[in-house]
């Protein structure tokens, strides 16, 4: 099988090696690709019990320079003025639930006002599994429409663990300068750390690396 000659190429990474996120971030800038603008991910493996309620760790972080990426949201909303003028890219009450509920999913991000969300159990095994579900803890269920949606937009990401306890996060594009990446990555390790469960015992940070979208993954100092 022909492998593709910028796939080749990442054999002359030292995979084993330990880097600084900047440095890091320079050696996969080398490889990244040319026809479209990769995004920087951050992966973080973490010693948490996922099946375990009291270990669960899900954040909505605004990142400090954004992420690069245009994010679509959704507002369900009997009062859909504020949200539009905020932003929202689709505005709808009970019509917009019907709608998701018939398969529409043209947004990245959901917000709901309290009075909607007993109908939002419609459209909960829809939204559920995406993690796009509003949720009060991730600031996606609130009156305060228009501040929710300017937050969406102005670039947050939802940590999230997954079932083996690993954290992944897009933490902005490529052609962002370096210190800008640093600076995004390392907020999303340090809300990480102030998330620890309680509960959580033994070592909590086991591994960071980061790649591009079509890259390879390098070791991070922790």
């Amino acid at each position: 099988m022909k492998i593709a000659k910028r796939i080749k190429n990442f054999e002359n990474l030292d995979r084993d090696k330990v880097y600084t996120l900047a440095d890091a971030i320079e050696a996969l800038r080398a490889y990244s690709s040319k026809k479209f603008d990769e995004t920087l991910e951050v992966a973080v493996k973490l010693g948490i019990d996922v099946t375990k309620a009291d270990q669960q760790v899900r954040i909505m972080l605004p990142l400090p320079n954004g992420t690069g990426k245009k994010v679509r949201v959704a507002v369900v909303t009997n009062n859909e003025e504020d949200a539009k003028k905020a932003g929202a890219d689709v505005v709808g009450g009970e019509e917009l639930i019907d709608k998701i509920a018939g398969g529409f999913m043209e947004f990245d991000r959901v917000i709901a006002t309290p009075d909607m969300m007993p109908k939002m159990s419609k459209v909960a095994r829809v939204l559920g599994p995406k993690g796009l579900m509003p949720n009060p803890k991730l600031g996606t269920v609130t009156n305060n429409v228009a501040d929710a949606v300017k937050l969406a937009k102005s670039g947050q990401v939802e940590l999230r663990a997954e079932k083996k306890g690993i954290i992944h996060a897009g933490v902005g594009k490529m052609s962002f300068a370096t210190d800008k990446l640093v600076e995004n990555a390392t907020a999303v390790i340090d809300a990480l750390k102030k998330a620890k469960p309680s509960s959580s015992k033994g070592q909590y940070m086991l591994g960071i690396s980061v790649s591009t979208t079509q890259g390879p993954g390098l070791k991070v100092s922790l």
